[in-house]
């Protein structure tokens, strides 16, 4: 990253950190792994089931409350107004639910593999996602973060190619319009966007469908009949929905099933977006692109409670995560505070409030170009992405 460059990062982020300084060299992935505690790889299935259990507790118990003492659902402002609230907060809970599942496909919820993807399967179902589909994309994400072409979701696009076109829509709508519909694309429409096109997916797969498993790479070999095992468990959740309908009204089954789920889409979307993205983060090309710069190219962030307690610290923990996915959530704090004290130069975590950082990202990383060192860093306009070059 120039100089220049460098400076106006540095403005962006202020006052919340000082611009982030990426470092040359990267220690070994058996460098990191020594460095974090023994027992923090330790897993425990009556701990883990605990925490997926007081999330479908809570999920449940707000969903009961809300049907109990909320007017029925209408369009008009009060009930709409309140039933959206209520939305927000059960799906912020739900999301914990999701967060557990994610667990359970990265083999972190406990020592059983057919108890966990049992949970993780049913778990995810509930939520409309093709639980063995998502975990094999998302091992795929792991494996290639931040590569600029083998990468799985939110891999962005450079100035010479597709990247282009961002930078002339914010010319000529202008940073803030293009912000909310950067925000809108990736928080509403971007989930299933995700599942039924693969967008935000490295480009060296193309088009991809979590449902339909006609894509080799991403999907190989037996990978095919776990996509379809998953389609069982969306459909279940699809006709149970359809049939609870017809006893209560499709508009109560909305308010009650079909908003929180909306937010749902939102947080996770949300965190891997967050997690990965920045104006000072940089993305790798295929030779220089490696297995540890890319989990170091993972941000720590500050999520207030009570959403980092309910979400299972999913966003606060996320560089040990991709260290090793299998350290279960209730143990990453104390590997987070071991990779922090180890490799000081390494480890990015950003001060920066959720919403002016999501304002941020919206806002500045449209397209990237490459630097001197040929690392990927985004540019925000036409003016930054000359001096950038």
């Amino acid at each position: 990253m120039n100089s220049a460059r460098h400076e106006r990062c540095a403005e962006m982020v202020a006052p919340f950190r000082e611009a982030f300084e990426i470092p040359r060299e990267f220690p070994t992935f058996k460098d990191i792994k020594d460095a974090i505690p023994e027992d923090c790889f330790k897993r425990s299935f009556p701990k883990s089931m605990s925490y997926a259990m007081m999330s479908v507790f809570l999920t449940v118990a707000t969903g009961l409350l809300a049907a109990r003492f909320l007017p029925a659902f209408s369009w008009s402002p009060l009930p709409l107004l309140l039933w959206s609230i209520y939305g927000l907060v059960n799906g912020t809970i739900a999301t914990g639910i999701w967060v557990a599942a994610h667990e359970c496909g990265h083999g972190a919820f406990c020592d059983n593999a057919v108890i966990q993807d049992s949970v993780g399967y049913v778990l995810h179902s509930l939520l409309l996602v093709p639980y063995f589909s998502w975990q094999r994309s998302h091992a795929v994400h792991h494996s290639r973060t931040n590569h600029m072409t083998e990468g799985e979701t939110h891999v962005p696009e450079p100035v010479e190619g597709s990247g282009k076109a961002k930078l002339d829509l914010n010319a000529w709508i202008g940073e803030d319009a293009f912000a909310v519909f950067n925000l809108f694309n990736h928080l509403v429409i971007g989930w299933p966007a995700y599942l039924l096109v693969g967008a935000t997916g490295g480009p060296v797969r193309g088009f991809t469908n979590h449902f339909v498993p006609t894509s080799d790479s991403l999907f190989p070999g037996h990978w095919k009949t776990k996509v379809l095992l998953s389609d069982i468990g969306v459909t279940a959740t699809l006709l149970s929905l359809y049939l609870w309908s017809k006893v209560v009204g499709s508009s109560t089954v909305f308010a009650i099933y079909w908003l929180p789920y909306l937010t749902v889409n939102m947080w996770l979307v949300l965190y891997t977006w967050l997690q990965h993205t920045d104006v000072d983060v940089p993305h790798y090309g295929p030779d220089e692109w490696t297995w540890v710069k890319g989990a170091f190219a993972t941000i720590d962030r500050p999520y207030p409670e009570p959403f980092d307690f309910l979400h299972h610290r999913i966003g606060s923990t996320h560089v040990a995560h991709h260290i090793c996915s299998s350290i279960p959530h209730y143990n990453a704090r104390r590997a987070t505070m071991a990779i922090r004290k180890a490799f000081p130069d390494h480890y990015l975590y950003d001060n920066t409030p959720i919403v002016p950082a999501a304002w941020r990202i919206a806002k500045r990383c449209l397209a990237v170009v490459q630097d001197e060192d040929k690392r990927w860093f985004y540019v925000w306009n036409q003016v930054d992405e000359k001096k950038a070059q």
